[in-house]
């Protein structure tokens, strides 16, 4: 059965501006005020003291049983959080977390979208209990195999599909397949885009030129031989990076959204799709966040019609799937290819993807939690998110302004709206970010730690996202008085 849509009938599915969308900030000429990083330091301190005051058992956990793992964590990335230690939680139901000492939150990260339609839907947790009696892994279709496919192609279009663990995988694959069917050797990326750990993607814009970006550990090679950047939205700079005829492929997120979120401006996704075209390069959507958009994503909501479809994290309800379609005309391509080129391995696939329990959770995913209804009740909470933080920021007068796609939305420490990844690496403050995630998560509210994301579930009530806007608004008050 599909998640309880109606126990919070302020939240019941309505009509909604566009969800794609940059908040109006108020007229030009206003007072504008920015903050001070003495008073932004001061605060930051005093909630690092009452973070750790209140979590002695997270505390003493962390400290019994960190030695074994590398940075103490069992993945580097959850030492990120900007408080002084990380949470360590207990249980996850809903949009609601509880950590080890008995704080329960209201999670508007949601795993960073691998939770984007709650923690544990029923169900998919019924699906995965049903399966793990029958078998994990056997590298084998299941019967559910067989009826994710009609699914698949239900809710995203006519692709030809293939399973990964992670959009990383699916990511990898269609830049190998884009490669065997043009014989062309680059990808065109965005400066400031995230396509998971994908090594062609790892550069930047350095002054015109395509470099690695820095920090890459143990990178060898030099990554500008397969990859160039250029700016979201700058159509002028993908039609001349095209015109090398070096290009395979185009990889794009519709919105960019792993730095300040940046929306495309009018024209631009039409533009891609007609140079594409012009010039023989396939064009992929990594929809991975931007599933946010509403049910098929960004492409179906927009009429895009990309060469290869890439979705993960959330896709199979917070199991490990990500899903890759190649439209007709490409999977035709790849199958010639596949003909003539020597028996060996392909160089795509992992030996769990496609597995039973992946197939059931996909199964039940697409067919009871990812739903149109779902998505309305994401974006009438989202909306009315947005609408709180825009307020918030007003009443400050701070010129910053709040950006949304579907039931994504970030507030953003700087005008808007941001045209390309060099504005929306500028945008970030820092310092005052992190008082405010902080800050934030002291006051009962947990939003994504390496940006100022937060996400709107099926399941998350109209009351969780009112004490995440008055938290807000509270924070701004001591910053700012």
């Amino acid at each position: 059965m599909p998640p309880d849509l109606t126990a919070d009938p302020a939240l019941d599915p309505a009509p909604v501006p566009h969800p794609d969308l940059t908040v109006p900030r108020p007229p030009a000429g206003a007072a504008r005020r920015a903050l001070d990083p003495e008073r932004v330091a001061a605060f930051a301190a005093r909630e690092a003291v009452r973070f750790a005051r209140a979590r002695p058992r997270t505390r003493a956990l962390l400290d019994q049983g960190a030695a074994p793992w590398l940075a103490g964590v069992p993945m580097h990335w959850m030492r990120d959080w900007p408080s002084p230690f990380p949470l360590v939680v207990t249980r996850a139901q809903g949009a609601r977390l509880t950590d080890a000492d008995g704080f329960d939150i209201d999670d508007f990260c949601l795993g960073d979208t691998g939770s984007m339609f709650g923690h544990s839907p029923e169900p998919v947790a019924r699906a995965i209990r049903k399966q793990a009696r029958r078998g994990l892994t056997t590298m084998l279709p299941t019967r559910a195999a067989l009826r994710v496919g009609a699914l698949l192609q239900d809710r995203f279009g006519p692709f030809l599909w293939q399973i990964a663990t992670t959009a990383t995988d699916a990511n990898r694959m269609a830049l190998r397949i884009a490669r065997a069917v043009t014989g062309r050797d680059k990808v065109l990326v965005f400066n400031g885009c995230y396509h998971g750990t994908v090594q062609d993607t790892m550069v930047t814009l350095d002054h015109g030129r395509t470099k690695p970006r820095r920090g890459l550990v143990g990178q060898v090679f030099d990554l500008s031989l397969g990859a160039v950047a250029v700016e979201f939205n700058d159509l002028e700079a993908v039609e001349a990076a095209l015109a090398t005829d070096e290009i395979a492929a185009i990889l794009t997120e519709p919105v960019m959204t792993n730095s300040c979120m940046v929306l495309p401006q009018a024209g631009f996704h039409d533009g891609l799709r007609t140079l594409s075209r012009q010039y023989g390069a396939l064009l992929i959507l990594d929809e991975t966040h931007t599933i946010s958009t509403g049910l098929g994503g960004y492409m179906r909501r927009h009429s895009l019609s990309p060469d290869l479809f890439v979705l993960g994290k959330c896709v199979a309800g917070g199991i490990p799937a990500a899903i890759l379609g190649l439209a007709p005309s490409v999977a035709e391509r790849l199958a010639r290819y596949d003909a003539t080129r020597p028996p060996g391995h392909s160089g795509m696939g992992t030996t769990l993807s496609g597995n039973p329990l992946q197939m059931a959770a996909l199964e039940a995913t697409l067919d009871a939690v990812m739903t149109a209804e779902a998505h309305a009740r994401m974006d009438a909470g989202a909306e009315r998110l947005a609408r709180g933080l825009a307020a918030a920021t007003a009443r400050h007068d701070l010129d910053w302004h709040i950006a949304r796609v579907g039931a994504r939305v970030e507030f953003i420490c700087a005008p808007g709206p941001l045209r390309n990844g060099t504005e929306a690496a500028a945008a970030h403050a820092p310092d005052a970010e992190a008082a405010l995630h902080l800050g934030l998560l002291n006051r009962g509210c947990l939003i994504a730690p390496f940006h100022n994301m937060m996400l709107v579930s099926p399941v998350t009530r109209k009351r969780q996202i009112d004490r995440l806007v008055t938290a807000f608004d509270e924070i701004l008050t001591e910053l700012t008085r």
